[in-house]
Protein backbone atom coordinates (compact mmCIF):
# COMPACT_ATOMS: atom_id res chain seq x y z
CA UNK A 1 0.00 0.00 0.00
CA UNK A 2 1.45 3.43 -0.84
CA UNK A 3 0.74 5.61 2.46
CA UNK A 4 2.92 8.46 1.35
CA UNK A 5 -0.41 10.33 -0.48
CA UNK A 6 -2.86 8.78 1.83
CA UNK A 7 -5.16 11.42 3.68
CA UNK A 8 -6.97 10.23 6.61
CA UNK A 9 -9.81 12.38 8.32
CA UNK A 10 -10.00 12.97 11.84
CA UNK A 11 -12.51 15.23 13.55
CA UNK A 12 -10.44 18.50 14.61
CA UNK A 13 -11.28 18.09 18.87
CA UNK A 14 -9.75 14.52 18.58
CA UNK A 15 -6.44 15.60 17.19
CA UNK A 16 -6.40 18.91 19.52
CA UNK A 17 -6.76 16.74 22.49
CA UNK A 18 -4.24 14.47 21.25
CA UNK A 19 -1.49 17.55 20.06
CA UNK A 20 -2.35 18.72 23.96
CA UNK A 21 -1.53 15.49 25.40
CA UNK A 22 1.50 14.85 23.47
CA UNK A 23 2.75 18.31 23.50
CA UNK A 24 2.51 18.20 27.37
CA UNK A 25 4.55 15.14 27.29
CA UNK A 26 7.39 16.01 25.25
CA UNK A 27 7.95 19.29 27.40
CA UNK A 28 7.38 17.54 30.45
CA UNK A 29 10.19 14.52 29.67
CA UNK A 30 12.61 17.30 27.89
CA UNK A 31 12.28 19.17 30.79
CA UNK A 32 12.63 15.79 33.14
CA UNK A 33 16.03 14.88 31.13
CA UNK A 34 17.46 18.11 31.59
CA UNK A 35 17.15 17.60 35.28
CA UNK A 36 18.06 14.24 35.03
CA UNK A 37 21.35 16.01 33.59
CA UNK A 38 22.01 18.57 36.17
CA UNK A 39 21.08 15.58 39.01
CA UNK A 40 18.09 17.20 40.27
CA UNK A 41 15.90 14.05 39.22
CA UNK A 42 16.12 10.72 39.06
CA UNK A 43 14.38 7.44 37.13
CA UNK A 44 11.83 7.94 40.76
CA UNK A 45 11.17 11.03 39.36
CA UNK A 46 10.12 10.18 36.09
CA UNK A 47 7.89 7.03 37.44
CA UNK A 48 6.54 9.35 39.40
CA UNK A 49 5.36 11.68 36.54
CA UNK A 50 4.31 8.72 34.02
CA UNK A 51 2.14 7.70 37.06
CA UNK A 52 1.05 10.91 38.48
CA UNK A 53 0.10 12.02 34.59
CA UNK A 54 -1.60 9.27 33.41
CA UNK A 55 0.40 8.66 30.60
CA UNK A 56 -0.18 5.57 29.55
CA UNK A 57 -3.98 6.01 29.48
CA UNK A 58 -3.32 9.40 27.71
CA UNK A 59 -0.96 7.59 25.47
CA UNK A 60 -3.33 5.17 24.81
CA UNK A 61 -6.38 7.17 24.36
CA UNK A 62 -4.27 8.71 21.31
CA UNK A 63 -3.72 5.81 19.68
CA UNK A 64 -7.56 4.90 19.68
CA UNK A 65 -8.49 8.05 18.01
CA UNK A 66 -5.83 7.02 15.54
CA UNK A 67 -7.41 3.63 15.24
CA UNK A 68 -10.90 4.37 14.70
CA UNK A 69 -10.28 7.00 11.79
CA UNK A 70 -8.03 4.29 10.51
CA UNK A 71 -10.46 1.37 10.54
CA UNK A 72 -13.51 4.01 9.11
CA UNK A 73 -11.50 4.96 5.98
CA UNK A 74 -9.18 1.95 5.26
CA UNK A 75 -10.29 -1.62 3.81
CA UNK A 76 -9.56 -4.64 6.39
CA UNK A 77 -6.37 -5.21 4.30
CA UNK A 78 -5.03 -2.41 4.47
CA UNK A 79 -5.58 -2.13 8.28
CA UNK A 80 -4.00 -5.42 8.99
CA UNK A 81 -1.04 -4.12 6.72
CA UNK A 82 -1.18 -1.14 9.19
CA UNK A 83 -0.89 -3.53 12.02
CA UNK A 84 2.17 -5.60 11.06
CA UNK A 85 4.27 -2.60 10.52
CA UNK A 86 3.29 -1.67 13.87
CA UNK A 87 4.50 -4.61 15.49
CA UNK A 88 7.61 -4.04 13.92
CA UNK A 89 8.47 -1.67 16.44
CA UNK A 90 10.74 -1.52 19.72
CA UNK A 91 9.33 -2.62 22.85
CA UNK A 92 9.94 -2.64 26.39
CA UNK A 93 11.16 -5.87 28.14
CA UNK A 94 12.69 -6.67 31.51
CA UNK A 95 16.07 -7.29 29.99
CA UNK A 96 16.40 -3.93 27.86
CA UNK A 97 19.91 -3.11 27.37
CA UNK A 98 20.80 -6.76 27.47
CA UNK A 99 21.30 -9.28 24.99
CA UNK A 100 18.56 -11.37 24.50
CA UNK A 101 19.10 -15.02 24.55
CA UNK A 102 19.01 -15.46 20.93
CA UNK A 103 21.14 -12.45 20.36
CA UNK A 104 24.00 -13.50 22.86
CA UNK A 105 26.98 -15.65 21.35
Amino acid sequence: MDMSSREIRIPLNEVVAVLQDLNEFVVSLDRLGSRMGSGTADEYTVGKFIFDWDVPRRLSRARYVIDVALDEQLSEEENLEIDDLCEQGRFYTDNVGYPSPDQSS
